[in-house]
């Protein structure tokens, strides 16, 4: 404590002291507005002695950075204005620290002479003494008309001026003695057309306009030494480095296809150069690092980490503030990427809708008293069997009475599914929320490797515009990229043969292809970027890639954000993937990426597409607002899409179309315009532990229609981009560039061994869907329209606002086997016309109208239905089936109900006495029916004053596993024995109205 009251007692006389000087400079001779006027005329040096006089002078010194020390650092001929050529309009922080940063790098060159630094205190000054000025032009005073002249005269670390004009030489000239060459008056009034081989430790070019001699388009070649390169331009020409040899070029253009080409470097340096008009890359980088270092590695290996570490220093608050401000547009906030799009209703909109509480249901009004956008005149079928006209004038009397006497009310709320009763609607706080990369790379020691190790050619804050390539990477070489911008080229960079890279606070934009390609086994970390605006995809992984991209923005592409395909890999985690036209992540043809913690939002078709045997890894990620499904699976894709959150989408939440496979567990899919699960009767999913709720229309519908591709279906079918490209023309058709540069397909007999993260998973043969809960949806819970069988276990079907399960078509067996089915507005199962199904082991208490209704083949085994408002169990026409062994109670009508002509057996069932006043026979039969059996079925009546309950077993469905959370374990560890061979083909064209956003890709 004694100590800090010191320290400031000691700042304050300080702070005391200068204001008197300051006081003392005023009052004894001239204002201070008067003396920054006449600083303001001195030259660099002077205003450097100035600063040595006194805490005052050095204020007031330092006060000029907007005037004087920004004309030195604009009129300095070796530089050009620090935030060139990026953002040349914008000022830097500090002029008088960047004029320090240029004269700190323009000394590189010559921190390598070992004779130089033979005496700590006198090198300077006999560098200085040493070191000779050489003129050489045709104006009076130059001592030599040509460079070669100069070049043969001059000694190590002398300085050759070129007074303006044009220097042609017909051989090549050979750099044997450090040298430094630097054209007078402004850049462009000294041009060479000369080849350079430097075979000296070190040298500097500075202010000159390099154009290739007739011999060779190389202007500059160096092996084994290091060359500065200031404030240069390059015209149709090359730059070759090979490794031992370095480079460092500062304020360099790049134009009329010049490029830089750099085979097996250590380390070189490219900072603020400008690149464009190239006809190829402009920048290649080949072959690995070699071993052999020279002299100027160390030098350029310290500034490089110096300038990352400030600039990573400037850019981890902004990269924050924009995690957050994402986290609030998760949230329902306002901000310029919540913007409709295309027209669109925004998030905004949705947090505007009024809500029905009492079913759960959002009850959003029509635009201009229409459709909703995308219906595209969709209606939902209404088969839920139950109808007004259907039920006898008895049963709608009773349905609806008030049963005031609760004695009569069997208990069912301890079934074995209680703990899914109360869906989790998640609100704000439980989103996922985006790290920063720090965060990031203090979790992931090989992405913390990789940002620390890899060096090769560093480019930063470089502008790359207006060519067929910026970067090119190959033959395990290794690049490091810093705050440049690509823009207006074939693609920003292509990464491949085992090539590393590292690409940080980049900006990638307008490629005509894709932005960013890896291929052939490379690998980098891809990190704080901003990727939009591409003609194809941001990023193309494929042939074995393996990135890691963490906390970029992708949006705005005219195809897919990120495509990962052919066994590409790649760990792609808190990213904001949004406003791309085709899918925000599409997976194909093996690809097999993680795909994690992103923010996948306003797209215009799916958030995430896994076609053509794609698979992956898909958790945690936020994948909200997208016009079509959020997750669209189907051509056997086959990925784990596990903890999402899928909502608020214009479609469907989670489509799984033909052929498609996977596991989709523990996802919240709530708020979608369409169905939550949208799964078509050809693919083999499995739905498990899932939150299916507050959707528009049904929460998991299963239907039999085949692809468009196909069955040739209608428009209100077509895929997007066909819609969009005229059923697939233009110029590139309906297809992604998967055949980019004439490669050959090879990843479709390059198979990878089965990955890890799938061994673990159950072979499946029949659809699962299990464990999940289905509530507060806008239609039918859980309808089923399918030509194959399929096992709906273990699920909470609540309070949807039509029926519970809704069976319409089921060639197959569909089993429905341990649901609770309760509180639906409508019956709670319903079984139609020839369909074969299943019921055992079921809850159904408390649905609006029958417990089950039933007209197809099949048997009813072992439920409990209680609670219902009209009939418990309802059999009609002309259905086959078998009632055994079920607890049944209806309070106001009958309880088991046999109507026209049904065939089967009625036996061993358990009925409970309903309310006193309820004139219906508990068992009621046809009496003309001489094919339906009742036998052995017992009464159970109420005695006064005891409550009744559902014992021994008590209430269905029984609790066979722990009620916790799903896990990754479930796949694994269940064991369902009511699965069978599928043997039946699909039929295509039995439903016309399937899902109405399922087709994207």
């Amino acid at each position: 404590m004694d100590q800090r009251l010191v320290l400031r007692a000691s700042t304050s006389v300080d702070q005391a002291s200068a204001k008197a000087r300051w006081r003392d400079m005023e009052a004894g001779s001239l204002p201070m507005e008067l003396w920054r006027l006449i600083l303001a005329y001195l030259p660099l040096a002077d205003l450097g002695r100035c600063c040595l006089v006194c805490r005052a002078w050095r204020e007031l010194v330092l006060s000029l950075d907007s005037t004087r020390w920004r004309q030195l650092c604009l009129g300095c001929p070796e530089c050009r204005h620090p935030n060139w050529p990026r953002r040349p309009q914008l000022a830097p922080p500090s002029w008088r620290e960047a004029l320090r940063q240029h004269a700190l790098a323009s000394r590189t060159w010559t921190q390598n002479g070992a004779e130089l630094h033979s005496s700590a205190c006198l090198h300077l000054f006999r560098r200085r003494k040493d070191r000779r000025v050489w003129h050489v032009g045709a104006a009076p005073g130059c001592g030599y008309e040509t460079l070669r002249g100069a070049l043969a005269a001059a000694g190590p670390y002398d300085r050759v001026l070129l007074h303006p004009g044009v220097y042609e030489e017909q051989a090549e000239v050979t750099l044997k003695v450090p040298v430094e060459i630097v054209g007078m008056g402004k850049l462009g009034d000294v041009a060479l057309l000369v080849s350079f081989e430097q075979q000296c430790p070190t040298a500097r070019l500075c202010n000159l306009v390099f154009m290739p001699a007739w011999f060779s388009p190389v202007v500059y070649k160096t092996s084994s030494g290091h060359v500065q390169l200031d404030n240069c331009n390059f015209e149709g020409c090359q730059l070759h480095v090979r490794g031992p040899g370095t480079c460092q070029a500062r304020f360099c253009s790049f134009a009329q296809g010049s490029s830089a080409h750099f085979l097996g470097v250590a380390i070189s340096l490219m900072d603020s150069c400008e690149f464009s008009g190239g006809d190829s890359a402009s920048i290649t980088v080949e072959g690995p690092p070699v071993s052999e270092r020279n002299w100027a590695c160390k030098h350029l290996a310290a500034l490089a980490k110096t300038l990352t570490a400030v600039t990573m220093a400037t850019s981890s608050g902004s990269i924050v503030h924009t995690a957050s401000q994402d986290t609030k547009d998760s949230l329902g906030g306002v901000s310029h990427r919540d913007t409709s799009l295309g027209g669109h209703i925004t998030m905004e909109d949705w947090t505007k809708q009024e809500v029905d509480w009492e079913t759960g249901w959002t009850k959003q009004k029509t635009i201009n008293g229409g459709l909703l956008p995308g219906q595209e005149g969709t209606v939902i079928e209404d088969d839920s069997m139950d109808t007004s006209n259907e039920s006898s004038d008895e049963d709608n009397e009773l349905r609806g009475a008030n049963v005031s006497n609760i004695d009569y009310s069997l208990s069912y709320e301890q079934h074995g599914l209680a703990h899914l009763s109360e869906p989790r609607l998640p609100d704000c706080a439980t989103f996922p929320a985006l790290l920063s990369l720090s965060a990031e790379l203090q979790r992931d020691a090989e992405a913390q490797e990789l940002a620390s190790s890899v060096q090769g050619c560093l480019l930063r804050r470089c502008l790359l515009r207006d060519g067929k390539g910026g970067v090119h990477l190959c033959n395990h070489a290794q690049a490091r990229l810093e705050a440049n911008v690509f823009r207006g080229l074939n693609y920003a960079v292509r990464c491949i043969q085992n090539a590393k890279l590292v690409m940080l606070r980049n900006e990638v934009s307008g490629c005509r292809a894709s932005g960013v390609f890896l291929r052939l086994s490379a690998q980098g970390l891809i990190a704080e970027n901003n990727i939009h605006s591409n003609g194809e995809a941001g990023l193309d992984i494929r042939k074995g890639a393996n990135p890691i991209i963490l906390c970029n923005r992708i949006h705005s592409g005219l195809r897919s954000g990120i495509v990962v395909l052919g066994n590409g890999k790649g760990f792609i985690r808190s990213n904001q993937i949004y406003g791309n036209k085709e899918a925000g992540v599409y997976i194909l043809f093996n690809g097999n990426p993680v795909v994690s913690g992103n923010h996948i939002f306003q797209g215009l078709a799916a958030g995430i597409a896994v076609n053509e045997n794609g698979r992956g890894l898909i958790t945690e990620n936020v994948i909200r607002q997208n016009q079509w499904g959020g997750a669209d699976i189907r051509r056997g894709g086959d990925p784990i899409l596990r903890n999402n959150f899928i909502c608020h989408g214009y479609s469907d939440g989670v489509v799984v179309g033909e052929r498609g496979r996977g596991l989709i567990e523990g996802n919240h899919i709530y708020g979608n315009r369409g169905c939550g699960v949208w799964v078509m009767s050809s693919s083999l999913p499995q739905l498990i532990g899932n939150y299916i709720t507050h959707n528009r229309m049904y929460g998991l519908a299963v239907f039999c229609r085949k692809d468009p591709e196909s069955s040739g279906a209608g428009e209100g079918y077509r895929p997007a981009q066909e819609r969009e490209r005229g059923g697939g023309g233009g110029e590139r058709g309906g297809q992604e560039n998967f055949h980019e540069e004439g490669e050959l397909l090879a990843w479709e007999s390059d198979m990878d061994s089965e990955d890890e993260r799938f061994s673990s998973r159950r072979p499946i043969t029949v659809a699962l869907v299990e464990n999940n809960c289905m509530s507060r949806n806008g239609a039918v819970g859980v309808y089923v329209k399918s030509s194959e069988a399929l096992n709906v276990v273990g699920n909470m079907v609540a309070n949807n606002r039509a029926a519970g399960m809704s069976i319409i078509q089921s060639s197959q067996l569909t089993r429905l086997v341990g649901n609770c089915v309760h509180g639906n507005g409508r019956v709670g199962i319903t079984v139609d016309r020839e369909c074969r199904v299943e019921l055992r082991g079921n809850g159904i208490y408390g649905n609006g109208c029958h417990g089950i209704c039933f007209r197809g083949d099949g048997q009813i085994v072992e439920n409990d239905v209680v609670g219902n408002g009209a009939i418990g169990i309802r059999v009609m026409e002309s259905a086959d089936v078998k009632v055994l062994r079920n607890r049944v109670q209806s309070l106001q009508g009958c309880a088991i109900s046999v109507r026209q002509q049904v065939r089967g057996v009625i036996q061993e069932n358990l009925v409970y006495q309903g309310f006193p006043a309820n004139s219906k026979p508990s068992i009621y039969t046809n009496p003309l029916n001489q094919e339906c059996v009742v036998l052995s079925n017992t009464l159970l009546t109420h005695r006064p004053n005891i409550p009744w309950a559902l014992e021994n077993p008590p209430p269905r469905p029984l609790c066979n596993n722990p009620p916790s959370a799903t896990s990754s374990a479930h796949p694994a560890n269940l064991a369902i024995s009511m699965t069978s061979r599928i043997t039946t083909t699909v039929e295509s064209g039995c439903h016309n109205n399937g899902s109405i956003f399922c087709s994207i890709l």
